[in-house]
């Protein structure tokens, strides 16, 4: 079995345990592959970058905003299609 620990709450008091089952047969690396991909869906890995370093709000709001920006411009240029 392979789990990991990821902090589910800011604070970090609170803890999820993402866990695999090794399927009878089945190599280690393939159960890496599914865990990666459990991984990758919850966005585990996403929130632990973003939790690398602080960032301020003013930061967040801005990212936040070109994002938003660059998905308005793809879905105009893309509305014709």
């Amino acid at each position: 079995m392979v789990a990991v620990l990821i902090p589910k709450s800011p604070r970090g008091s609170e803890s999820v345990l993402t866990e695999i089952r090794l399927k009878k047969g089945e190599s280690v690396d393939r159960a890496l592959r599914r865990m990666k991909k459990k991984i990758d869906r919850e966005g585990t890995m996403k929130q632990v970058r973003s939790r690398r370093h602080f960032e301020k709000p003013s930061e967040r709001r801005r990212r936040k905003m070109k994002a938003a920006r660059f998905s308005a411009m793809l879905t105009a240029r893309y509305a014709d299609l």
